[in-house]
């Protein structure tokens, strides 16, 4: 199982009352609902592995030249010659991430990121060299571009709650888009997605979208068929693909996920105990961290019994 920790714990943020806080109040919502997701998650599931991965770098430049709106509406501090941008992110969420990382680390859960790579792009890295089955946890649809049948690779869906995951496999993609299952990435880079500042192809919605990808493929193929005048492209949709031939020729190099970073051989295999009992029992002492910590270690007791 890979968590991508950034979608989990902002949601935990935003769903567990700000007004819970540690001894000294400091707050710690989203500390304590992200525990509380992989508690659920690991009974729910029964991981034998699993990794956090980060953002290290939240908007990667190889992508912002590419494609210089790439979430640019979320820039709080505009990059310089010396600093990266920074992310609009509450003061409130921020201080919690370090607390996040430290916990993890006491439990001996393993959390990666890669300098100038999103954690989409730790965690496709991961699917693509597993040798079995993969449970992505993240309540972004970019990541359904890994989904993979064969390789059982799918996907947890929280965008309607931790407790209301939804799987999504080939199938449910072909359903939910009327795609072919992995096709995800080509049809998101016609599509666009204003979330991720991703224009798209400008005219061509969901339903143009699915039918290209469909009788097409891939965005080489594509653009291949709107240059051939014995393909069935209708006129409109020819000259909409043309006029945009410069943000289809970067947008893939965006949307498709990294498949091979240098991330480390780890041991990622879950733990039974906490790796570092002193060091777990300060951080729960300091954060006001009990509850919630009790109820992941039974979790992790309960599947390494099994």
């Amino acid at each position: 199982m890979v968590l991508d920790a950034a979608s989990m714990y902002f949601r935990a943020f935003f769903g567990v009352p700000d007004s819970v806080r540690a001894p000294d109040g400091t707050p710690v919502n989203a500390v304590r609902g992200f525990l509380d997701f992989i508690a659920h998650l690991t009974k729910l599931r029964r991981p034998t592995h699993l990794v956090a991965c980060m953002d290290y770098d939240w908007r990667p430049a190889f992508r912002v030249e590419a494609i210089p709106s790439y979430k640019a509406h979320r820039v709080a501090v505009p990059a310089t010659t010396s600093a990266p941008a920074e992310e609009e992110v509450p003061d409130d969420l921020e201080v919690q991430v370090p607390i996040i990382t430290d916990v993890l680390d006491a439990i001996g859960i393993v959390h990666l990121g890669v300098e100038g790579h999103e954690a989409d792009d730790v965690i496709g890295t991961l699917a693509t060299r597993a040798h079995g089955p993969v449970d992505v946890v993240t309540g972004d649809r970019d990541l359904f571009q890994l989904v993979d049948d064969e390789r059982a690779v799918r996907v947890l869906y929280i965008a309607k709650g931790i407790r209301n995951l939804e799987i999504v496999d080939e199938a449910a993609v072909s359903r939910k888009y009327g795609i072919p299952g992995r096709s995800y990435a080509a049809f998101a880079s016609l599509r666009g997605d204003p979330s991720d500042g991703l224009p798209g192809v400008p005219g061509v919605g969901d339903k143009t979208a699915a039918a290209l990808v469909s009788a097409h493929g891939d965005i080489p193929a594509i653009l291949a068929a709107a240059e051939d005048p014995g393909s069935a492209m209708s006129p409109a949709v020819r000259r909409k693909l043309r006029d945009a031939a410069a943000y289809l020729a970067v947008a893939p190099k965006v949307v498709e996920v990294v498949r091979d970073l240098p991330v480390p051989d780890v041991d990622a295999t879950l733990p039974a105990v906490p790796r570092d009992p002193e060091a777990l029992l300060a951080l729960s002492d300091r954060w006001g961290l009990d509850s919630p910590l009790n109820r992941l270690l039974g979790a992790l007791s309960e599947v390494a019994e099994r």
